[in-house]
């Protein structure tokens, strides 16, 4: 696995859409301690202050049928990993987001591009709350991290690898 950290990145979904155009490798990792231009879906903003964990990965090819689960599973990945590392019991809010206690711990984005019908390039964003411990007014009531929730700072660089690891495994039987 090939991981480009940045201080600060505009958006890792971005950088990794062209690290993917140039011929980034599936697995390929870009992540960032702060976005100045994160997005969530429908291009909303996702409020990326430093501290918490923004990546996005390069995907190997999937079938087009299999697309519409890819943010699926990886809800579900990142859930998982938060119940049995960290013993939150982390709930995924569909489409795409993972909620703790009620309120938004991760938000996931997969974006892929689409040639004489096959999938030519997958990429998945996502952005856990892990060391945030100040929300703007109106994020207060609707957002956590690891460190709220747990009064501990969480190590990135750790998640991340077992994030991506568990990912990996459930995307193992749709991925070419």
């Amino acid at each position: 696995m090939f991981v480009k950290f940045f201080k600060v990145v505009s958006s890792t979904q971005e950088e990794a859409k062209d690290l993917a155009r140039k011929g980034g490798k599936p697995w390929s990792v870009i992540a960032a301690e702060k976005q100045s231009q994160g997005r969530g879906k429908g291009k909303s903003h996702w409020h990326s202050p430093e501290g918490n964990l923004y990546f996005s990965v390069v995907l190997p090819a999937s079938k087009l049928d299999d697309l519409q689960i890819l943010t699926i599973l990886a809800s579900f990945s990142v859930a998982k990993i938060l119940k049995e590392d960290y013993g939150l019991e982390a709930m995924i809010k569909l489409p795409n987001d993972v909620v703790v206690n009620g309120k938004k711990i991760c938000g996931i984005l997969t974006e892929n591009i689409i040639m004489s019908g096959q999938a030519k390039i997958s990429v998945m964003g996502i952005g856990l709350n892990t060391n945030s411990e100040d929300y703007t007014a109106d994020l207060k009531d609707k957002a956590t991290s690891i460190k709220m929730e747990l009064k501990e700072k969480v190590d990135n660089k750790k998640i991340l690898a077992k994030i991506v690891e568990e990912l990996a495994k459930q995307l193992s039987s749709i991925t070419k």
